[in-house]
């Protein structure tokens, strides 16, 4: 067996766009229906949708190559980056301002050309210490040959399965002219398409000794924001891609093999988008009822406090919270937070959960529904 980039005819990639054109222009139908959506939310809402799309999409880059981000840490970084005010401040470590500068430079600036320079910025953003855990490595440039082969793998350490083996080092910088210049040259094909394809071409050439995944997907993010002609993101490519991480990893890997024709990969990557698509319908939900809280509590008057810890419900807040939670979350006395409690109480903001028990708890009320949600808090007494 031979490697795709070993094809004669590498690097011109090819792919039957009889059995692609229906998966694009439903992609397409599919983007303008969410957008439109979106369209219709004020300027707060959008920013919430984005920065929780982009948190995820950073997140989920990472998980795909074993890596833990904290949450909070990423979300404050890019809120603060996009200056979106969270109503308080999380530290956020060097590793994790790298990896949110190198996304949101992608899908921000998404209309400035990929240059060699750009791509040796975002390598030293994600590796600021110079070191892949505990080895150093070479930063900010292509990987040498005193690396030696360099072998796409996945899985755990010591279970670890190779896809395939990237092309020589000496061939890196002839192979990275060819697909910067394919990249910035306007073309006629299809925004959703260039995407994929860079994306396959990228981690195929796998140019740096670490990272070759996570700045392919934002590439490919890169490529997404062009195609929908905003810096706003409400789908993540990432998550879905995490998700299905098997079968990524699958399609990749057969993409490889014998020859230059990439349609299956193609239908996979367009398949995957519109599944990420499709579950950005269930972020917008999230987003709509937090407006409708939002909308409700502007009309009341509300400390810094009380945004703090309703921003946490808001935001995936698993089980009940104490008043001594509260107080933690607030930074504030249990008899303070208790006082805040009870305004909220008799705001209507909270209301108190019909089911009892040994402690009163409380809910945020659904502004539409007059029902709970699913975030709680207890106070005892």
């Amino acid at each position: 067996m031979s490697y795709i980039h070993e094809q004669p005819d590498w690097p011109t990639l090819k792919w039957d766009m009889e059995k692609l054109a229906r998966p694009v222009a439903d992609i397409r139908q599919q983007q303008g229906f969410l957008l439109g959506q979106m369209a219709t939310l004020g300027f707060d809402a959008r920013a919430d949708a984005s920065l929780e799309t982009l948190t995820s999409d950073v997140i989920k880059s990472s998980a795909i190559e074993g890596e833990i981000l904290d949450y909070e840490q990423v979300r404050s970084s890019i809120a603060r980056k996009l200056g979106i005010d969270l109503g308080g401040i999380t530290p956020v470590s060097r590793h994790v301002e790298g990896v949110v500068e190198m996304m949101l430079d992608a899908t921000q600036n998404y209309r400035l050309p990929l240059t060699e320079d750009r791509l040796f910025r975002w390598h030293n953003a994600l590796f600021p210490t110079k070191h892949s855990g505990l080895r150093e490595i070479s930063v900010g440039t292509w990987r040498s040959l005193d690396v030696g082969p360099m072998q796409v793998i996945s899985g755990p350490f010591g279970r670890e399965k190779v896809h395939f083996e990237a092309p020589s080092a000496d061939r890196i910088d002839q192979e990275m002219k060819l697909f910067l210049n394919w990249f910035n040259e306007p073309n006629s094909i299809d925004p959703i398409l260039k995407a994929g394809v860079a994306h396959l071409w990228f981690v195929t050439i796998h140019p740096f000794e670490d990272g070759n995944g996570r700045i392919a997907r934002a590439i490919a993010d890169l490529a997404l924001a062009r195609a929908d002609g905003s810096q706003e993101r409400f789908y993540s490519m990432s998550a879905q891609i995490d998700k299905e991480r098997k079968e990524y990893y699958a399609t990749l890997e057969n993409a490889q093999k014998d020859n230059v024709e990439i349609t299956p990969w193609l239908q996979w990557f367009i398949s995957c988008l519109g599944r990420a698509i499709d579950n950005a319908n269930h972020v917008m939900g999230n987003i709509l009822h937090k407006a409708r809280i939002w909308d409700f509590i502007r009309d009341h008057s509300t400390n810094e406090r009380q945004r703090i810890v309703i921003n946490r419900l808001l935001d995936n807040f698993n089980g009940k919270l104490t008043s001594s939670k509260y107080a933690k979350l607030a930074k504030c006395s249990q008899d303070t937070a208790l006082r805040d409690i009870r305004q909220l109480l008799n705001y209507g903001i909270l209301g108190q959960d019909p089911s009892g028990g040994r402690s009163t708890s409380y809910q945020l009320l659904d502004r539409k529904k007059d029902s709970f949600n699913g975030s709680m808090i207890t106070t005892k007494g």
